[in-house]
This record gives structure tokens, sequence and C-alpha cells, in this order.
């Protein structure tokens, strides 16, 4: 399973989900800044249809809004 989630720095919502994802110890998450690397915006528009962060995909499908994202995560645990 491939997991990216779209972020910036300055987002809160993006540094909720982060910082649960560290806390965690979840080491599967790609992490894909919109502002250090247009590429990563242009995916996020084309992809997800919206320039919302912070986003995760999953295996290519995104998932929005910061609480989803952590019951998502929460819901499916980090594979061995």
């Amino acid at each position: 399973m491939v997991l990216e989630l779209y972020k910036k720095n300055t987002c809160p919502y993006c540094q909720r989900v982060m910082r649960w994802i560290e806390g965690n110890g979840r080491t599967d998450v790609i992490y894909r800044d919109i502002l250090e690397d247009s590429v990563n915006y242009t995916r996020l528009l084309r992809d997800g249809g919206m320039d919302q962060v912070p986003c995760l995909f999953i295996d290519g499908k995104p998932l929005y809004e910061s609480l989803d994202i952590i019951q998502w995560l929460e819901e499916h645990p980090q594979e061995a």
C-alpha cells in the first residue's frame, strides 16, 4: 500500500496529522510538500481535484480532512 501525505508545513491541520504519524511511529507515509516542489502541487490538483491539504493519497485515491486521515490511519495499522 502506498501512502502519500500532501502537506505544507504552515498548515496547522497538516501539523496535526504529521504529529500523529510521528507519535505513533509510522514510517510508511511519504511526505509530499506542495510548497517545496511544484510537481507535488500539480499532482494534488490533477489527481485530487482541489488544492486542500492535508490530503492522504491511499494507493492513488485522495482522502481529505485531518481527523478523517488520522481515523483512517488508526483503522489501518502499518503493515510489518
